[in-house]
């Protein structure tokens, strides 16, 4: 059983807005545990340049398949279909995707991005027929058909060190940090051109638009803050503070919570996306946590533990970890689909 304790630790800078409850939650080292939750899991190792698929309620491998040189992030269908990987690639930087048939549990194929290298920062557009993709080293995005793999349209950001990316839920504007520049570029896909330029902390790498698309919440590797930009105004807050490295940043759909993995302190913070108040920190000692992704209930979050190897399971309502999925080495990007696949 996992062993957790609460300790009431206010760690919020701003005064409180609501009345909410916060603490300090210690994960127990329970290997190879699982919770009541079934579907499919797909995280991306960038050691061993791999994706594990595994089956969520058994905790089973069902496959693990090669990818391109450092794959960092992945997402998945609605459907369950098809995992794209980005191969970010090392020291020479890499420049293509890995397509991934999930319940065939095999790669379709990889999808060539030409002078459009090191893919980061991902999203599949409404349709799931196309990806929107950051191309860090071309300052762009690019927009992949994934039928045939054309890439139908580049959008300058403008700025450098464009890494992760936010998509609003409508498909019409993405939101980019530039580590590089210090600011966040909003981009249109409708006409395929920058729309602007909003000031960020230094260092911006983590990015999350909330689902109605007015604030881009925005973490700063440098200061160890996570700030708020309202979309209409420009106007930039610093909301929340203490991080080491705010990894990355989860709005849920439900506009309720803000999940953030902070690497260096190893924890997830919850944090109530309204109010901006700190529900929850939960300690994951040695994990080092990095990339998250949620169930299509919103009820479920799935949280990739780098230095174990594995995935913590955290029941979002109780705020807690409650099982641990074992994946490859390094792991970085989670995806996730209720679709059960067999081997």
């Amino acid at each position: 059983m996992i062993q957790a304790r609460t300790i009431l630790q206010p760690i919020f800078k701003h005064t409180a807005i609501a009345t909410v409850a916060f603490g300090l939650i210690t994960a127990g080292d329970a290997r190879g545990q699982t919770a009541e939750v079934t579907g499919t899991l797909v995280a991306v190792n960038k050691r061993a340049s791999t994706a594990t698929i595994v089956d969520v309620g058994s905790g089973a491998t069902l496959a693990t398949l090669p990818t391109g040189n450092g794959p960092h992030e992945v997402v998945i269908t609605k459907d369950g279909s098809r995992a794209i990987v980005t191969d970010y690639g090392g020291q020479a930087g890499g420049n293509s995707l890995t397509v991934i048939d999930v319940p065939g549990l095999r790669v379709e194929k990889t999808i060539a991005l030409g002078r459009y290298s090191r893919p980061h920062g991902i999203a599949f557009l409404p349709g799931d027929s196309l990806v929107a993709v950051t191309s860090e080293d071309t300052r762009s995005v690019v927009v992949v058909r994934l039928a045939d793999g054309e890439i139908v349209r580049a959008v300058p950001t403008e700025a450098g060190g464009s890494h992760m990316l936010a998509l609003v839920a409508s498909g019409e504007r993405i939101y980019t940090g530039n580590i590089g520049d210090n600011n966040v570029s909003e981009l249109s896909l409708a006409t395929g051109k920058h729309t602007g330029t909003f000031k960020a902390p230094s260092q911006p790498e983590a990015i999350g638009v909330t689902p109605d698309g007015s604030e881009v919440w925005v973490g700063s590797n440098d200061q160890g803050t996570v700030s708020v930009i309202d979309v209409a105004t420009g106007n930039l807050e610093e909301v929340l503070d203490g991080f080491g490295w705010p990894y990355r940043i989860l709005p849920t759909p439900d506009s309720h919570l803000v999940l953030i993995p902070d690497l260096r302190r190893n924890e997830l913070r919850i944090i109530h996306l309204s109010s901006k108040q700190v529900l929850a920190t939960i300690s994951l000692p040695g994990a080092g946590p990095q990339g998250i992704t949620l169930s299509e209930d919103g009820k479920t979050a799935f949280l990739s533990l780098s230095q174990q190897g594995r995935v913590a399971i955290i029941d979002l309502e109780g705020m807690e970890v409650v099982g641990y999925l074992e994946v490859g080495d390094r792991p970085d990007g989670v995806a996730y689909t209720s679709r059960i696949v067999k081997r």
